[in-house]
């Protein structure tokens, strides 16, 4: 009897994540009867109306409210309802990604689409060698390994599938068709990484995802756990570290930006530091998310607030 009722209730919990995928599916493919910019604005203005009523718009004041304690309650009203819209954006994105990135290397005329960093991208592919490109939720973020492709330049993503198997599989797809090789992040995916890194190619990583087992930093002036990988694949590599961001311009329009090389800390014994290069992370992509606070995934859980007061 306890075998049945198991089954019977996997069942329905794989019936639940079909049925939620199909509507997510449907949503996608009526976006796809507009133009680009049409599609991705009713996005935007959707998920502003929908996801102040969802649970997680809670989450997401609290989070601002934390990291910018200066802003006022109005302020921190808009930069979420913006974050929300930023989500329909990206959601809206996946649709119409072949139409929208449309920068040529070989082409002098600006279009929807504009790189900061050339320089870099051409040095990584023609003088090849192990190195890591991070970057985090912000922006469209999916456009980096499409723009690393664009010049030549192979990159082996890690990447957190969707909790949803039937979403999962779609994004899966959807990505490789596009972004190159990537890694599902799992109990292996180190291994992926390191062969990567060892047979001198490089790797993109996102940095601020939530890490409960990770090193002890300060995001936002408040503790954080970061993921060791990257610091500990730089210290057994020595190889290169290169920060990356997408930020949304007017008009629906992108700059996509990857930045110098890293100077990373070493301690007096000449081991590479792990906990300050993690907390280097962190310093970087909260410098960019203060720049552009409406354009990161407020959503996320990212200092175990949900655990704690939720």
């Amino acid at each position: 009897m306890k075998l049945f009722i198991t089954r019977i209730v996997l069942a329905l919990r794989n019936f639940r994540q079909w049925l939620v995928a199909q509507v997510i599916f449907g949503f996608l493919n009526f976006l796809k009867l507009f133009p680009a910019d049409g599609g991705i604005k009713f996005a935007d203005w959707l998920t502003r109306k929908i996801g102040p009523r969802l649970r997680r718009h809670k989450l997401m004041l609290t989070n601002l409210r934390n990291a910018f304690p200066e802003k006022s309650e109005a302020e921190i009203g808009e930069v979420a309802l913006a974050s929300w819209g930023n989500m329909g954006r990206l959601a809206a994105e996946y649709v119409f990604l072949d139409r929208l990135f449309d920068f040529d290397p070989e082409s002098d005329k600006p279009g929807r689409v504009e790189v900061s960093g050339i320089p870099i991208f051409l040095d990584l592919r023609d003088n090849p060698r192990p190195f890591i490109v991070f970057t985090g939720h912000t922006g469209n973020f999916e456009l980096l390994p499409v723009a690393g492709a664009a010049f030549g330049l192979t990159v082996t993503v890690l990447f957190r599938p969707p909790n949803n198997p039937y979403v999962a599989e779609k994004v899966f797809d959807f990505r490789a068709k596009r972004m190159g090789k990537l890694v599902p992040s799992h109990a292996g995916s180190s291994f992926s990484l390191a062969r990567e890194l060892e047979a001198g190619r490089g790797v993109g990583v996102l940095v601020d995802q939530k890490f409960r087992k990770g090193l002890k930093t300060l995001f936002f002036g408040r503790d954080v756990k970061t993921n060791p990988l990257l610091p500990k694949l730089v210290r057994q590599f020595n190889c290169e570290v290169y920060p990356a961001r997408c930020i949304r311009l007017p008009g629906n329009r992108y700059r996509l930006e990857i930045e110098p090389r890293l100077e990373l800390p070493y301690n007096e014994q000449g081991n590479l530091d792990l906990t300050a290069t993690a907390q280097m992370l962190n310093d970087k992509v909260e410098s960019w998310v203060r720049e552009h606070p409406e354009q990161w995934l407020w959503y996320h859980d990212r200092w175990n607030i949900k655990d704690a007061v939720f």
